[in-house]
């Protein structure tokens, strides 16, 4: 079920963002809500899809689509976790593959943030189903989170993210072979014009920059470091599709002839930052998953390579 709000633009409006004019009209709609509307092609402008930034006209009929919201229930699990740090401020924990990081429509429950919940309090800055968390990894993408067990750490970790001062590196392996030892990925990454689930290097997406060393070489692949600057979402699967190697395994950006695991080959190995409190440099660092050091073993002896 939908909510449909359907109003014309007066002269008053005229000129103002479609964003803008929106969340004015519909005030418990914010502007960021909005954005996700209008890409969700949910708001029309004389029944066509117009970007968040279309500069109104007297008249123009817009049309407002509210899906209707999905109740979950934020409920403490009790999960195993495999925690790397922690102390009254910050937790650190190794995310397996196949958990989803926090609840949303069509993952209500057993996610991290259900597990983090049962073990112990979280911040409550990021809302009612994302508390402590500061940053994200993709659902089959393994490895190291920061997560903020009170409102201090929380705005101190978020600024250090802001800031590009904290440390994340990740393993991959990509098909093909990447003939440079070292290499800089400047694109914009935004939703996908053609396919919603995704993400693209598109013009006027965000900005987005991935640093990248090759590890080893194995003919048809690449295992390869990563070094995040910025934290879009998909970023890394994105990028490396966009300069021709897309990550081994992955089930949304991969070709279909690919190395089967558990989804994408993507480790995220190593987390540093300043502690909120101490503001001591903390630094951790944990192997990838048994199946990713299995795949990589396998191709070493394929390749020859000891």
């Amino acid at each position: 079920m939908k909510d449909t709000k359907t109003f014309k633009v007066t002269d008053k409006s005229q000129g103002k963002r479609l964003d803008k004019v929106v969340s004015d009209y519909i005030s418990d709609l914010s502007r960021s809500r909005v954005k996700d509307l209008i890409e969700q092609h949910l708001i029309t402008v004389n029944g066509e899809n117009k970007k968040p930034k279309y500069s109104t006209k007297t008249d123009d009929e817009i049309v407002v689509q509210i899906p209707e919201p999905e109740t979950i229930d934020l409920c403490p699990e009790n999960i195993d976790l495999d925690i790397v740090y922690e102390d009254d401020d910050v937790i650190v924990v190794n995310k397996p593959q196949g958990m989803v990081v926090h609840p949303s429509p069509g993952h209500p429950n057993h996610t991290l943030v259900n597990a983090l919940l049962y073990h112990c309090p979280l911040s409550n800055i990021n809302g009612t189903y994302r508390p402590g968390i500061v940053h994200r990894i993709d659902k089959d993408t393994s490895g190291l989170l920061m997560v903020a067990k009170n409102n201090m750490a929380h705005e101190s970790l978020s600024k250090q993210l802001k800031a590009k001062s904290n440390i994340r590196e990740y393993v991959a392996l990509v098909h093909g072979n990447i003939k440079e030892n070292t290499g800089t990925i400047n694109a914009p990454i935004g939703r996908s014009k053609k396919d919603r689930k995704k993400q693209a290097v598109i013009e006027d997406g965000k900005h987005a920059v991935t640093h990248f060393k090759v590890l080893e070489r194995y003919g048809e692949y690449t295992l390869v470091s990563c070094v995040l600057e910025t934290g879009r979402t998909h970023q890394i699967r994105v990028h490396m599709k966009y300069i021709g190697h897309p990550l081994a395994g992955d089930p949304l950006y991969g070709p279909k002839k690919t190395i089967h695991g558990n989804g994408q080959f993507l480790h995220a190995k190593k987390l540093g930052f300043i502690h909120p409190r101490t503001k001591e440099q903390l630094v951790f660092e944990r192997p990838v998953p048994e199946i990713f050091q299995e795949t990589i073993q396998k191709l070493r002896n394929k390749a020859n390579i000891h």
